[in-house]
């Protein structure tokens, strides 16, 4: 995997397309994982080799602390932002602490994963579905089939209370006419258990202790791949995802070199980056990784993100309610 997102990075530095002029000190605070965030500066800067990038990688959470503290401080050190979640974007994009960028090239991109006010960007689809275990006799094709009898007492969902891909997956399912707070209280009724993380709720299948469960698709799609005894389902109805976006801050300091950042990883070689990666990429028509279907062949259930980020609060403490939270 290292050899070929370093080999990868070198082919882009002879992709004149995106060799603009730009250059300077630009600093990137993102929650990728460690070598995802290396791999990303890497081709970047082999694009980009006048540009000399300083990065913080940190859980969403803790870089939005950090954040917030320079902000209240009046000294925010980010040029660019990239983590997980597009909601936690729409918040800053309430108070004006992202820039807009119109000239962004989205045209490939489906309108459904786009900010309006081209604030932020999406760089990957990280989307939620089924697993289950390949020793379960009930293989589900929908998210209504987890509230059969065989599925009684066998279910792990993560908790939006403390997975951000959960809560977004939460207001998904809720703003679905035919899914809606109904379907969550049916899957309590069902025994569901509501705990921790995406990374909790993979183990719990994989390892038997519960057949069926809400994840994220690249846990269960790559363990499989070594011998997993576990399947991955985008259910018929649609699947949430988490974006990864980008943003620049309105308060950038080198303001080209953050869209020459933005323009790398929703371009189709920064696209190639994250299908590299293990990822879906967001961008219709590039490869994705082994296991994975084609973006266009995925239907994604309708989000509004700053419908979500309105009615954050009161949803977990409803989630809360009926899962004994």
């Amino acid at each position: 995997m290292r050899f070929a997102l370093t080999a990868l990075a070198a082919a882009l530095l002879s992709t004149s397309a995106l060799a603009q002029d730009v250059s300077g000190r630009l600093v990137l605070y993102t929650s990728q994982p460690n070598e995802d965030a290396q791999a990303t500066v890497d081709a970047f800067t082999a694009a980009h080799p006048g540009v000399e990038v300083e990065w913080v990688r940190d859980g969403t959470t803790r870089i939005m602390a950090k954040l917030r503290a320079e902000i209240e401080a009046g000294a925010p050190q980010p040029d660019v932002l990239l983590i997980a979640d597009s909601v936690t974007m729409e918040s800053l994009v309430a108070e004006d602490r992202l820039m807009a960028y119109p000239d962004a090239d989205v045209s490939a991109y489906d309108a459904g994963l786009m900010d309006p006010g081209h604030h932020y960007f999406p760089t990957k689809l990280i989307t939620t579905g089924i697993i289950y275990n390949t020793g379960a006799e009930m293989v589900p094709a929908s998210w209504k089939d987890l509230l059969k009898p065989e599925a009684a007492d066998s279910i792990m969902l993560p908790s939006p209370l403390t997975s951000g891909a959960a809560a977004i997956h939460m207001a998904a399912i809720t703003g679905d006419d035919d899914l809606g707070w109904d379907y969550y209280a049916a899957l309590a009724e069902q025994g569901a258990l509501a705990d921790g993380g995406n990374g909790g709720v993979y183990k719990a299948v994989a390892g038997g202790e519960k057949l069926y469960g809400f994840v994220v698709d690249f846990l269960p799609i790559r363990e499989k791949a070594k011998g997993a005894p576990v399947e991955f389902v985008f259910p018929e109805e649609g699947v949430s995802a988490v974006t990864e976006p980008v943003a620049i801050l309105s308060t950038a300091q080198n303001p080209d070199a953050a869209k020459a950042f933005v323009d790398f990883l929703i371009s189709r070689e920064g696209q190639e980056l994250a299908s590299a990666m293990g990822y879906l990429p967001a961008m219709p028509g590039v490869t994705p990784p082994e296991g994975f279907p084609a973006v266009e062949d995925i239907t994604l259930l309708p989000f509004d993100a700053g419908a979500a980020l309105e009615q954050d609060q009161q949803a977990k403490q409803r989630f809360a309610e009926i899962f004994g939270g």
